[in-house]
């Protein structure tokens, strides 16, 4: 299935400020992280999450700090701020409204695989 790039774009914030509230974290990581939570469905490219976390870190959502890697090169590491936490809380209470609307939806329509958690067969 194909992730519709507006959607892929609306939940990119809560996605990657989530992935950092489980941790400090690098930009390959965070990709990773993001296909392992999707079970391979959604697939971001650097172009698509350093604008995003150069943007994050803007706003004061996140921090950053280069360390080396194992490999011994240089490797910048990101970590929620307070404000990236409070971000984050704001965005969980507005994604569960608008994930209960739609379920809600879905299940009005009597439409049963709508509500299957992913991975599901249909």
């Amino acid at each position: 299935m194909r992730i519709g790039k507006d959607l892929v774009a609306a939940t990119a914030t809560p996605l990657v400020l989530g992935i950092l509230a489980e941790g400090e974290s690098y930009g390959y990581a965070i990709l990773r992280r993001i296909g392992e939570l999707s079970d391979g469905e959604l697939e971001w490219s650097d172009g698509m999450l350093y604008p995003l976390l150069h943007r994050l870190e803007r706003l004061g959502h996140i921090e950053s700090a280069w360390s080396a890697a194992p490999n011994g090169r240089p490797r910048k590491h990101y970590r929620l701020s307070r404000s990236g936490e409070a971000a984050f809380a704001e965005q969980r209470r507005q994604w569960a409204v608008v994930s209960h609307t739609l379920q809600q939806v879905w299940r009005d329509r009597g439409d049963s695989r709508a509500a299957l958690p992913l991975g599901s067969p249909a």
